[in-house]
């Protein structure tokens, strides 16, 4: 990432990766949004192909349920959008973030970022803050709602009322800067929220053992995700072993036993260590494992 920035807020800037393409940084986190290969790239591998949107879309009936966890600067679901919208069908979007700040951020520098194209006033209504809004892209119906606060906090409130996902897109910060983001109790709260006659899958940019071993403990299957850019792994997440390529298997489950940085963090409190002997024997009794 170069030194070439713009700025006009005194929290975000545009930046210039390696590759040249225009990011966003956060400045109060010091994180830059998708910094290996750029918004648009990053989104495209990492949830619209791992979660395999356009066919799994065409092949649904009824409203297909998208989280967004992560709004950030637009670029996952507005890429997730410009996939699905020559395909008939009802799409629902569910946009969770604490502000909206980043995203009008990216509406004001449009041209710089390039990933708004077309959608770009689109992008503006939805930033505007008004919560729910529905439209069509051809064929496509959607509705978009956006739902700000401190995603644990609303999970916890809303989560009875909330419509089960078919797929999430989890971009929070990192856990070291935003640890509340990756306990065990959040992801056992999301998997709670799953419909288990609804196959969803959930993928992510981190790898860490810590991470996997966190979905496995809340009830979910587990997989290696595809390789974004300079990343040569990622994590999937899912309800059904239908919808993990490469599920994780005994040798991983074997490093992972091993590990000096694989307990989950049960608190909003980022640390390493290794498995307790309560989570080694979870683990190894967790169906993914069992059946194999």
């Amino acid at each position: 990432m170069t030194e070439d920035h713009v700025q006009d807020s005194t929290r975000y800037e545009l930046v210039t990766l390696a590759n040249g393409t225009r990011s966003i940084r956060d400045l109060e986190s010091g994180e830059t949004f998708h910094p290996v290969i750029g918004p648009a790239a990053e989104a495209e591998a990492l949830y619209v192909r791992q979660l395999r949107l356009p066919q799994r879309f065409r092949a649904g009936s009824g409203d297909f349920v998208l989280w967004d966890v992560g709004l950030g600067a637009g670029a996952n679901v507005l890429t997730a959008l410009r996939s699905l919208n020559r395909i008939p069908g009802r799409l629902h979007i569910l946009s969770f973030d604490q502000t909206l700040e980043p995203f009008r951020f990216a509406v004001r520098h449009a041209d710089e970022l390039g990933y708004l194209g077309e959608l770009r006033d689109l992008a503006a209504i939805i930033a505007s803050g008004k919560g729910c809004h529905a439209f069509s892209l051809g064929p496509l119906s959607v509705t978009w709602e956006t739902r700000l606060g401190d995603f644990p906090t609303l999970l916890q409130r809303q989560l009875p009322s909330l419509p089960a996902p078919h797929a999430v897109m989890y971009d929070a910060y990192s856990p070291m800067r935003n640890p509340d983001m990756w306990t065990l109790p959040l992801f056992e709260r999301i998997h709670a929220g799953l419909d288990p006659r609804r196959p969803c899958a959930l993928p992510t940019y981190s790898r860490s053992t810590i991470l996997r071993v966190t979905l496995l403990l809340a009830g979910f299957f587990v997989g290696v995700g595809h390789a974004t850019g300079e990343k040569e792994e990622t994590t999937i997440a899912a309800n059904t072993l239908d919808l993990i390529d490469e599920p994780l298997d005994r040798r991983w489950l074997d490093r992972a036993l091993r590990s000096h940085s694989a307990e989950p963090m049960f608190k909003p409190k980022w640390q390493v260590s290794p498995l307790s002997l309560q989570s080694r024997d979870r683990l190894r009794r967790h169906p993914q494992f069992v059946a194999g």
